[in-house]
């Protein structure tokens, strides 16, 4: 069996995180996204085939020509012109029935297993609250589609597609035939379609968890979803008598948790990480490598990705810090709207409901602040950007590194 994971996208909707990565390599539990999945995968896959594109050589410098000594095929998507597009590239790699996936999302690996094991084409699917967001399934009570949609104006049914197919080789003869949609690309929904009239399509209803990332702040709610998994804590590092730690926590090899330091778990530090001294690390909170939290800085549900800073009394709340990230001293990341409306951020230009309590800031990668800078709870600064001492961030700052990369 070889598994078609979908790695070309730009992601425009997770900027400023992927303005300098493709989403699947953004971190959780300090791995990319694309190593947990290619994981779940291993014990039934024999070869992984990688449509990439946006900013393909680091997936190729990260993952390299194999995984764990099982071959990896780069297909190389110099245009994004939708998932069918991306599957029909690797046509010529293919020979007999073959799973494919988004390499963005996260998928229960025994989710995945039964959906390998299937007899006939199939599709993993969840129901969701929010149907008008996905592509939604008509079934019949044998559970072949009758019909899919893509983001229906009449609500029809809850069953949604999640991303992640068994189909056969003969799949292909129809994405040749499938017509452009109206934003130009070849839609693997409008091909399942096809497929579903001419010789049936069925979907297998996912048991386990799912963690689609479509915005920054889904990386917090899935790091919180797997700092929950973790099963005992292990310390790696070295604990300075007078620092504290509570749960289940891991501290990789070079760390130092200083005197007066606090940690409650679940919580995760990488390697090489200078902790404290009186510093507070609470619930739910990742921690990359090479990473500083230094005197009186608190961090809450947050993810720090390698080599940020937070070194002396800074508050970092539901919030993202990308690598390279330096809070001045007493920079502050507001995570509450003082109207008790949830907080909102910008995608595309297009102010959007969060749907979270609480949001604090997503800086993108090598963000400095100045001194006692405040920031906004759903603000978010672009790569290399900036803030003066003492100012308030209200809106979003986009830097030079802008949409186009």
């Amino acid at each position: 069996m070889k598994a078609i994971i979908l790695c070309a996208g730009k992601s425009t909707r997770t900027y400023p995180l992927t303005v300098t990565r493709p989403k699947p390599l953004l971190p959780l539990l300090n791995r990319p996204i694309i190593e947990i999945q290619m994981d779940g995968l291993y014990s039934f896959v024999e070869e992984f085939i990688l449509v990439v594109g946006y900013r393909q050589e680091m997936i190729q410098q990260r993952l390299g020509e194999n995984w764990k000594g099982k071959k990896i095929t780069y297909v190389i998507q110099e245009e994004q012109r939708g998932t069918g597009h991306a599957i029909l590239m690797c046509e010529k790699e293919i020979q007999g029935p073959f799973m494919a996936m988004n390499g963005d999302d996260l998928f229960d690996p025994n989710d995945l297993k039964n959906l390998a094991q299937q007899k006939r084409p199939s599709a993993l699917v969840k129901e969701v609250p929010n149907p008008k967001d996905y592509g939604i399934y008509e079934l019949d009570s044998g559970n072949r589609v009758i019909r899919l949609v893509e983001k229906p104006k009449v609500i029809f049914s809850n069953i949604a597609n999640i991303g992640a197919y068994l189909f056969t080789p003969e799949i292909f003869p129809i994405l040749h035939k499938t017509p452009l949609s109206e934003r130009g690309e070849i839609e693997i929904t409008s091909a399942i379609q096809t497929m579903a009239q001419q010789s049936g399509f069925w979907v297998l209803p996912a048991e386990g968890y799912w963690l689609p990332i479509g915005y920054p702040w889904d990386l917090l709610r899935a790091n919180a979803f797997l700092l929950d998994r973790m099963q005992n804590p292990i310390i790696l590092g070295t604990v300075m008598q007078g620092a504290w730690i509570e749960g289940k926590v891991f501290i990789d090899e070079g760390t130092i948790v200083r005197s007066g330091s606090f940690i409650e778990g679940p919580a995760y530090i990488g390697k090489n990480c200078t902790i404290g001294p009186n510093c507070w690390i609470r619930p739910y909170t990742t921690i990359g490598d090479n990473c500083r939290v230094g005197q009186a800085s608190e961090i809450k549900n947050s993810i720090l990705f390698d080599h940020a800073y937070a070194p002396h009394q800074n508050y970092v709340g539901d919030s993202i810090l990308g690598e390279g990230v330096n809070l001045g001293c007493g920079t502050v990341t507001a995570n509450v709207r003082h109207d008790g409306q949830a907080p909102k951020s910008v995608v595309n230009g297009i102010l959007i409901e969060t749907g979270l309590k609480k949001l604090g800031a997503i800086l993108g990668d090598n963000v400095h602040t100045g001194i006692l800078t405040a920031i906004y709870p759903g603000r978010k600064m672009w790569p290399h950007t900036f803030t003066r001492p003492g100012e308030v961030v209200e809106r979003d700052i986009i830097g030079e590194e802008n949409e186009n990369g």
